[in-house]
């Protein structure tokens, strides 16, 4: 049954009138660390603005902001790093005095998809490149290694927060926005997390906010480890419902497990130099749970491994063909290649490293989630599920210490990440008083059975946010702003500008 529900919390004056959004901004706070340490100088340009370029029915033009590694700093104090920003507007528009629309990633620390044409949600929003992220001088496994101790790095990756997020939007704003007015928010995933931590801590430049799947966990402390416990009874929803799908998945996956196992050293080799495990194989549920075409695309990627059951079925490429008689039969390097891909740990490291510290205030995270998988090992443990000839469970937006062993790309991280796991001294990211007493307009699409942002935990912190409205729906999963096209942001915009009134 299809369940679509719409929520008003708390009393709040109407919502004025919305104009649609047409002039979109996309922006990441991003950085190289050698283009950080590189633009210290007071010389260079707060703001370049390109030329004007065109995809189909959209016209774009980069921007490119020297901003503040560390707003605490004075201006002339602080390191500089450049975020990066993409505009886009209909084509013909380019000159109107139109409305901006932000659009927050999720994350952290992936980059928005680039516009190729006016389609789907992007023909209502925008992109944003944070730092870390994208063409926003991006934190990535080289340009990391050029820090000369965990430690240092540790000391430079804690900016890379919702905080300093908003502090780079609003250094945006103030230079790009006509008399330095209010803009719109749009906030996917982390992103939403983010537009939370916007109206705690600068309300005043926000005109208008929009949260899918991203309404965050507010309490003191940390709250990963509540997240994640939160999150055990959908992960194993989202299984159950996947091998219902695809119920032949299940002894083929039981037998890769089987075979990387028995394997020396309990693995196979990767390309890049790391190995595939069994818990290793189970991350694949990161993108293969979370999205409504997830399944499908974890299934494919699956059937591949049918030629370890029927060596003459079509689907051949996990294993190199015996072309001696007798030969040791192996995994791939079709598949190991496609599984590195999947994870894209090398691309984007920040996720992993940072991935905790989002859930954090003012306490450690201590590998939250890595503890409450151990305390339900019973159903998680993938060799003792396939010796059993139980259904082996994939995990979800989870990050494990043991990732900076197994993946090559990780490694060089390892003593970093455990500093970060550690850490305790993360400021605040939300404002609960700010919150209690907000003003600006907020609709929020709260997905019902969502693997990654809890149903309870959103709705308990939704309670606390005023004037905010709800669309709980269960049509969508975490990746509805992607899979809804322009349904989910178009609904989210009625309930603001008064074509869904209050009910």
């Amino acid at each position: 049954m299809q369940l679509t529900v719409h929520l008003f919390l708390r009393h709040s004056p109407p919502p004025p009138f919305f104009l649609p959004t047409k002039q979109l901004l996309f922006f990441r706070r991003s950085i190289s660390i050698l283009a950080a340490m590189a633009t210290n100088s007071s010389s260079v340009s707060e703001h370049v603005a390109g030329a004007w370029y065109s995809v189909p029915e959209l016209r774009l033009r980069d921007h490119r902001f020297t901003v503040p590694l560390d707003y605490s700093q004075s201006q002339s104090q602080s390191p500089k790093i450049s975020v990066f920003a993409r505009e886009a507007v209909a084509v013909g528009k380019e000159d109107h005095s139109l409305p901006y629309l932000l659009y927050l990633q999720g994350g952290p620390g992936f980059e928005s998809p680039r516009p190729t044409e006016a389609s789907g949600w992007l023909s209502k929003a925008c992109e944003e490149h944070r730092r870390g992220t994208g063409l926003s001088t991006p934190l990535t496994t080289s340009s990391m290694l050029q820090m000369k101790s965990a430690q240092e790095l540790v000391d430079y990756l804690k900016h890379f927060r919702a905080d300093n997020i908003v502090n780079d939007a609003e250094f945006i704003r103030k230079r790009l926005v006509s008399d330095a007015g209010p803009w719109k928010v749009l906030g996917q995933s982390f992103g939403g997390f983010c537009g939370v931590t916007y109206l705690s801590f600068a309300p005043h430049g926000l005109k208008e906010v929009y949260l899918t799947g991203g309404i965050p966990p507010i309490g003191d402390g940390c709250t990963a480890e509540a997240v994640y416990k939160a999150c055990i009874g959908p992960l194993v929803l989202q299984n159950e419902k996947y091998y219902k799908r695809y119920p032949q998945d299940i002894e083929i996956i039981r037998d890769v497990v089987n075979y990387l196992a028995e394997s020396e050293g309990g693995g196979v080799p990767l390309p890049s130099g790391g190995i595939l495990t069994p818990r290793g194989l189970q991350l694949l549920g990161l993108s293969g749970l979370e999205a409504s075409t997830g399944f499908e695309r974890l299934h494919y990627l699956y059937t591949i491994i049918h030629s370890l059951i029927f060596i003459n079925t079509p689907f051949e490429r996990v294993w190199d063909p015996v072309i001696v008689p007798g030969a040791k039969k192996q995994i791939s390097y079709f598949f190991l290649n496609s599984f590195e891909k999947w994870l894209s740990f090398d691309t984007n490291p920040l996720y992993a490293l940072m991935h905790e510290s989002i859930y954090c205030q003012g306490a450690a995270s201590r590998w939250a989630a890595n503890r409450v998988r151990e305390e339900h090992e019973s159903k998680l443990d993938a060799v003792k599920a396939a010796i059993e000839g139980r259904p082996v469970l994939l995990t979800g937006e989870m990050v494990f210490p043991w990732m900076f062993d197994e993946i090559h790309a990780l490694r060089p991280f390892k003593e970093a990440a455990n500093l970060l796991a550690e850490k305790k001294d993360w400021p605040p990211l939300y404002n609960k008083i700010a919150l209690n007493n907000n003003k600006v307009p907020v609709a929020a699409a709260v997905y019902y059975e969502d693997m990654f942002v809890n149903f309870n935990l959103a709705t308990e912190t939704a309670a606390q946010i005023a004037g905010i409205r709800l669309w709980v729906t269960n049509e969508y999963m975490h990746s509805g702003l992607r899979d809804g096209a322009t349904h989910v942001l178009d609904h989210l915009m009625s309930m603001l500008n008064g074509k869904k009134p209050l009910f």
